[in-house]
């Protein structure tokens, strides 16, 4: 009668053990992280500014040196801003091609001196090839916002003599008067959003 105890327990023993592999097997591990979040490819309507060409060059695309700007009225626009209207015509003796957004910048001090931060580009905007026939426009909406909306010293404004206008696709720009704006001469200030050329009305 002297094992008896001996064995109980040793039973009492098995069977917990048995119970905590079983319990054991029920719960899984969570499992190991894959790696990050894949970042969103999703592009937003404000983009880093550049002031240089958007594109690679297409076929029959226009050369900068036969081309002209001017500013002409725009869409109105919302409050502490405006909208303008760019347009780029064709003086060439043939037709050319542009597409995509045109690199805008603000320029000043009588000598082509880029005032500020380059146009940040509205890419929810159609962007198709526009054909120009000789003396044929395309054109872009140019958003302003107006220099005052910021404290002086963070914007430190600054009359301008006009814009400078990358096509898309050019390395080379051409100078747009238009002398009634003022710019923000501070870079971390964005004043200017460009949407892609379309056709002209």
């Amino acid at each position: 009668m002297t094992g008896t105890p001996t064995l109980r327990a040793l039973s009492a023993t098995a069977v917990a053990f048995a119970f905590a592999v079983l319990l054991a097997g029920c719960v899984s591990p969570s499992p190991a992280p894959t790696g990050s979040p894949s970042a969103s490819t999703t592009s937003t309507s404000r983009p880093t500014p550049t002031s240089t060409a958007t594109s690679t060059p297409i076929d029959g695309q226009c050369d900068t040196g036969d081309l002209s700007g001017t500013i002409a009225q725009g869409g109105g626009g919302a409050a502490g801003s405006v909208e303008v209207t760019l347009v780029l015509t064709n003086n060439g003796s043939g037709e050319c091609s542009l597409q995509g957004w045109p690199g805008v910048s603000f320029v000043g001090d009588g000598n082509g001196t880029q005032l500020g931060a380059a146009a940040e580009f509205d890419r929810s905007t159609p962007h198709p090839t526009v054909v120009l026939k000789a003396g044929g426009t395309a054109q872009a909406p140019l958003r302003i916002t107006q220099a005052l909306n910021y404290p002086e010293a963070d914007c430190a404004p600054k009359q301008v003599d006009g814009f400078r206008v990358y096509p898309p696709g050019s390395t080379e720009s051409l100078f747009v008067k238009d002398a009634g704006v003022t710019a923000c001469t501070k870079d971390s200030v964005s004043l200017l959003t460009v949407g892609a050329l379309v056709a002209g009305s």
